[in-house]
C-alpha cells in the first residue's frame, strides 16, 4: 500500500449524514472532518433544502449546507451512515416518514451497513425498531428509551454491535470516530 492510500483509507467509500437544525455541531463537525481526513466523501442529507443550523451546547451555532434532501436520495447511494445528535435534531427526523425509511435502507439481510450514531441519535433506531437485542450507548438521559425498545444498555465511550457504532456525547468523539472508520472499513455486517 502506498503512503497515499494508507492516509485515506476511505478513498471511493461514500458517506452519509443525515441532520436538520438543531444538530450538535460538534457531533456532525467532527466526525465529518475525520471522515473527509480519511478520504471518505460525504453528503449532508436533510429534509429540508439550503443550510441547516447547528446547537453548539446552549446556543445556535454554526450552519451547514445541505448537499441532498432525503426524499431524492437513496441509502443504496451510501457505503455508511452518520446521525449526529443534539435534543432538536434526532427528534424533528425521528418525525419524518423519509428520514425513517431512509435510515431504515442501511439495515436487513442485505444490505446491512455501517451505521454511527451519537448522543440523542439513537432515538432515530429505536423509532424504527433497530435496537432490538443490541448492544448500544447514548446519552444517558434517553436510557430508558433505547433499554424500552429492547436495547441493552451500556455506560462506555463507544460501543459497536454489528457494525452499529453509539457514543454518549462529544467528549468520546475521538473514540467515536476511530471505530466508526474502522467499521467502514470493514463494510457490510451480518444481519441479525
Amino acid at each position: 500500500m502506498n503512503t497515499l492510500q494508507s492516509r485515506t483509507p476511505l478513498k471511493g467509500k461514500k458517506i452519509a449524514i443525515l441532520a436538520t437544525d438543531g444538530f450538535e455541531q460538534s457531533e456532525l463537525f467532527s466526525p465529518r472532518d475525520a471522515l473527509l481526513n480519511a478520504g471518505a466523501e460525504i453528503e449532508i442529507v436533510s429534509i429540508k433544502e439550503g443550510q441547516i443550523t447547528g446547537w453548539n451546547e446552549d446556543k445556535w451555532g454554526e450552519k451547514v449546507s445541505v448537499d441532498k434532501l432525503v426524499t431524492s436520495t437513496n441509502s443504496a447511494d451510501y457505503d455508511a451512515l452518520m446521525l449526529p445528535g443534539g435534543l432538536f435534531n434526532p427528534d424533528s427526523l425521528r418525525q419524518d416518514k423519509h428520514a425513517k425509511a431512509f435510515i431504515d435502507g442501511f439495515f436487513g439481510a442485505e444490505k446491512n451497513k455501517p451505521v454511527a450514531a451519537i448522543c440523542h441519535a439513537p432515538w432515530l433506531l429505536a423509532e424504527i425498531n433497530k435496537l432490538r437485542d443490541r448492544t448500544i450507548t447514548s446519552f444517558p438521559s434517553i436510557k430508558s428509551d433505547l433499554m424500552n425498545a429492547g436495547a441493552n444498555w451500556v455506560n462506555e465511550e463507544v460501543c459497536v454491535d454489528r457494525g452499529l457504532v453509539t457514543s454518549r456525547s462529544p467528549e468520546d468523539l475521538d473514540a467515536f470516530n476511530a471505530k466508526f472508520i474502522e467499521e467502514v472499513l470493514e463494510g457490510k455486517h451480518k444481519a441479525h
